[in-house]
């Protein structure tokens, strides 16, 4: 469990590189790709959501990147430990 945790920690630190390294080769969403190649515009959102492309409003993306990583690697670890209790007993 502490070796899982320690991947998953690294990996967050780890986060805006990943970013600086997207930005650097061009990458952009497969879905983004395919909406551009069927000439799909954006509309109105329905829903924003809490972190849009993963970055907080007035913050450096790579912070915003890296502060994403950490509350979805939380929201994921948090679920899925609730799961874990629930069928424990």
């Amino acid at each position: 469990m502490k070796k899982a945790l320690f991947v998953i920690a690294v990996l967050i630190i780890l986060t805006p590189f990943f970013t600086y390294a997207a930005e650097l080769v061009g990458y952009s969403e497969p879905l983004e790709n395919v909406a551009a190649a069927l000439g799909v515009e954006e509309g109105a959102p329905l829903y924003r959501g809490i972190l849009p492309d993963y970055t907080v409003s007035g913050l450096d993306p790579y912070v915003g990147a890296l502060i994403s990583a950490a509350m979805g690697s939380a929201a994921v670890f948090l679920l899925v430990y609730g799961l874990f209790r629930l069928t424990r007993r």
